[in-house]
């Protein structure tokens, strides 16, 4: 019969810790067990060739010494390296933000092909190297399913939450995708940049026709029933052409 856990703490972006009977034990990444003054070098070798395969690993200490760690297989869905595909041909540039170690970080960008990998990043640390991004000119779009995502989720030009994410993620983004499929966040792109161009289109024929109907008018070239059947036809090309966007669907990469 296992013991119950008590003085159970969490420790955002590291670990958590309790006491089991009588013995404090401490689950966590390196920063959890440098924080708590545990020698993590006996196992750093196998730690490091299980990162390197792209495998997150959790150390466990007992009683201030390490006990043992334990390695997580992630594996990276089919539909993930879909996503970043179409991202790199719609010229968006692509960083991965991780509490993971930076091996398994570097790992998981190479087989996927992300542009850039940071790791391991504190939840406060995203939402700094999004702020970063945005000083440096980048319009920032960040994508998360987590509590630890939300402050960077917030930060972002551009928040977009998956589907099966937490509330919080949900209610922080300004976007929510309704599955959880990655390729939808170039859908989601592709969507905006739709509707702007639609928009830009409505201005110019929302426009047009009092550009060359004004001067008319005022040399008294147009008369009042043209004026009035140009103003309503401006209206027609606008709502027209807006709801040509029911037709448009994106184009996910299969």
């Amino acid at each position: 019969v296992l013991s119950a856990a008590t003085d159970f703490q969490s420790r955002t972006g590291q670990g958590v810790e309790a006491t089991i009977g009588t013995q404090r034990v401490i689950i966590g990444n390196r920063s959890l067990m440098r924080d708590r003054g545990i020698d993590t070098s006996a196992e750093e070798e196998r730690a490091s060739l299980w990162e390197a395969e792209a495998r997150p690993v959790v150390f466990m200490a007992v009683d201030g010494a390490l006990a043992g760690l334990i390695a997580i297989a992630d594996p990276v869905r089919d539909e993930a390296l879909q996503a970043v595909r179409t991202l790199k041909k719609m010229n968006v540039r692509t960083l991965m933000l991780t509490g993971d170690a930076k091996a398994v970080a570097d790992a998981v960008a190479k087989h996927v092909g992300i542009d850039d990998a940071k790791g391991p990043v504190r939840p406060e640390d995203k939402s700094a190297e999004v702020e970063r991004l945005s000083a440096e000119g980048y319009v920032v779009g960040m994508v998360g399913d987590g509590i630890n995502d939300a402050p960077a989720l917030a930060q972002a030009d551009v928040g977009i939450a998956m589907g099966s994410g937490t509330d919080v993620a949900m209610a922080t983004a300004g976007i929510t995708l309704m599955r959880s499929d990655p390729r939808l966040v170039a859908g989601a792109i592709s969507a905006g940049r739709a509707t702007f161009r639609k928009i830009k289109q409505n201005l110019f024929w929302a426009f047009i026709y009092n550009v060359i109907g004004i001067p008319l008018a005022a040399m008294g070239m147009l008369s009042p029933a043209i004026a009035g059947a140009a103003m309503a036809l401006s209206s027609v090309s606008v709502v027209t052409n807006s709801l040509l966007l029911r037709r448009w669907a994106p184009k996910l990469d299969h």
